[in-house]
């Protein structure tokens, strides 16, 4: 464990993120703001690995989430600019869901993040189980 957390982030953390001497209006609070939601991180991932996709693709391809759940996230991640919805003219009526800019730019950031939820996770959960009751 003799990583600095220089080293363990991989980057330099020197960048300027916008919050001067506060973290309350630090840049980088947008981004897990974002992403704090359970699926959204997984609906972004989805999208940007598979293409513009149907809601009822998106349950079955994710699991476990419900049509309710589903559709809030897909709200709020058009609300946050990083998915768009296009809508058909057809009968009966069709809507993808796609991938913005901002919403591709994510996809790094959500592997970096499960690659080390693949490292960590264990050492994490021993963490919790130390004050399990």
């Amino acid at each position: 464990m003799g990583d600095t957390v220089e080293e363990a982030a991989g980057q330099d953390l020197g960048e300027d993120l916008g919050g001067g001497g506060y973290a309350a209006d630090c840049q980088a609070r947008v981004a897990f703001e974002v992403l704090a939601n359970r699926w959204d991180s997984v609906i972004v991932y989805i999208l940007g690995e598979s293409g513009p996709m149907r809601p009822r693709a998106l349950i079955t391809r994710i699991g476990g989430i419900s049509p309710k759940v589903l559709n809030e996230a897909l709200r709020r991640l058009e609300y946050n600019g990083l998915i768009v919805r296009q809508a058909y003219a057809e009968a009966p009526p069709r809507v993808d869901y796609s991938l913005t800019e901002a919403g591709l730019a994510l996809l790094g950031p959500i592997r970096a993040m499960g690659a080390w939820a693949g490292r960590y996770t264990e050492a994490v959960l021993a963490a919790q189980a130390r004050f399990a009751p």
